[in-house]
């Protein structure tokens, strides 16, 4: 087959600046870093419903895509300590989503509205609440928008973006290399077993190689969220090909030209960001 230098030019373009993007925003200041999460959420969540219309759903998407914003800044405002009218307003917010979608769901004339509510519901808890975690991960428990933007540790998120590109490329090369034993063959078939062990060993490794920063006062937690990220982070690959399946689509969308969709770039990051949170409120 020869060589698409067009295809491939786009594919590197699109990668090169895909990446820019997201280390800087995440190194520069909590507030890029905040408002890259926050695009990326809503973002994802828009390609989750119309992965859901194919997959023969009929989420009440403009319903969601509202929830999805009020639930974003409501678990943003459980981290500050301003008791001003705005912050509870929006710690409120959370309280407004199951009503509204309730309220949709009356007065739906879809033929399976509670099919259709529950895409909507899964929407927010898949695209959503875990980049809400994610936020809270680089920064003091709670503070003002000041001591929140002061607290900012940019290599905490930076270690586990890193983590995750090691797991894949580990277990991409150990899969090329000795790969023979499929792991989820009808869902993802260039996935095995080999791969996927080799590549979770060496993220643990590199895991210790993150521990030179002295994030942490415990040599052993960025290899404990390491082992996290390598068996989450494939997780939440499988899962999101196994919509794209059931959608019968490549990608999840078409905002990053030869690279798909926002949800096929952070697919690994939405499982693992729970994870890692609640790693880390223990360890603290």
């Amino acid at each position: 087959m020869a060589l698409d230098l067009k295809t491939l030019r786009v594919r590197s373009i699109t990668a090169s600046v895909f990446v820019i993007v997201l280390l800087s925003c995440i190194y520069f200041s909590y507030f890029t870093f905040l408002g890259l999460f926050f695009f990326v959420s809503i973002w994802a969540l828009y390609e989750f419903y119309s992965l859901a219309e194919k997959m023969g759903a009929k989420p009440f998407a403009t319903i969601g895509m509202i929830s999805g914003i009020l639930t974003f800044m409501s678990i943003y405002s459980l981290q500050l300590t301003q008791t001003s009218f705005d912050v509870k307003l929006m710690r409120f917010a959370i309280y407004l989503v199951p009503f509204i979608i309730a309220l949709k769901f009356l007065f739906s004339k879809h033929e399976q509205p509670f099919h259709d509510m529950a895409f909507t519901i899964a929407g927010v808890f898949y695209c959503v609440i875990p980049f809400s975690l994610l936020i809270k991960i680089p920064v003091v428990e709670t503070g003002t928008v000041n001591e929140l933007a002061t607290s900012y540790d940019n290599f905490k998120i930076l270690g586990i973006i890193f983590l995750i590109w090691a797991n894949d490329t580990f277990a991409y090369l150990g899969g090329s290399l000795i790969g023979k034993n499929k792991l989820f063959e009808r869902v993802s078939p260039g996935k095995t077993w080999e791969g996927t062990i080799i590549g979770v060993l060496l993220c643990v490794a590199v895991g210790f190689v993150l521990n030179m920063n002295e994030t942490f006062s415990s040599k052993w937690v960025w290899p404990l969220i390491a082992l996290f990220v390598g068996v989450f982070a494939t997780i939440g690959d499988l899962i999101e090909s196994q919509m794209k399946r059931k959608a019968g689509v490549k990608d999840s969308g078409t905002l990053m030209p030869g690279h798909g969709g926002v949800l096929d770039r952070f697919d690994s990051l939405l499982f693992v960001s729970p994870f890692v949170f609640v790693i880390l409120k223990l360890v603290q």
